[in-house]
């Protein structure tokens, strides 16, 4: 069970470093392709450039994971222990409201593309696959501001249980 745990709880990750590690293959051959055997891969450029999009999307959920998006702590630092943990469970939910709309416009805007049955230019596959990554990446930043919030609900409580047992 751990370990289904610790690759859940990393899943984002994991899928980063598949994505880096393909696009890191593809140039390779494409530079191998270009240089050594006189033949660009025409398919190589567009590739990379959608496994960027899918890493971006898996990177930033796996930052709300760790909890390492940028933050202004000056005001922050100046709050009680208390009042921080507040403001962040607060702050976790305005990122859970913005995400449920950035998803919705992302469904709309796969489905549109899916039903128009849009081409890439150079694989010649759906586009709609490209921003698929909107929604999937959106809705994992979702899971894992929920988990975050639930986290320090939980922190919360037992630092109030705590002060009362005092």
């Amino acid at each position: 069970m751990s370990k289904i745990k610790k690759f859940l709880d990393n899943f984002e990750g994991y899928c980063c470093v598949v994505t880096l590690s393909a696009i890191a293959i593809i140039v390779f051959a494409q530079i191998l392709s270009r240089y050594i055997f006189r033949a660009s891969l025409a398919w190589s450029e567009e590739i990379t450039r959608y496994l960027l999009v899918w890493t971006t999307f898996f990177g930033g959920a796996y930052c709300v994971r760790q909890g390492a998006h940028i933050g202004i702590e000056a005001f922050t630092r100046l709050l009680p222990k208390k009042a921080k943990k507040i403001l962040a469970i607060v702050v976790m939910l305005g990122g859970v409201i913005l995400c449920a709309v950035i998803l919705g416009f992302g469904i709309v805007l796969v489905s549109t593309l899916f039903a128009r049955n849009q081409l890439s230019p150079a694989m010649r596959i759906p586009i709609a696959y490209a921003y698929l990554a909107i929604p999937v990446g959106i809705a994992l930043f979702i899971i894992r501001y929920i988990q975050n919030i639930i986290i320090a609900i939980r922190d919360f409580k037992k630092d109030d249980e705590a002060v009362s047992d005092s």
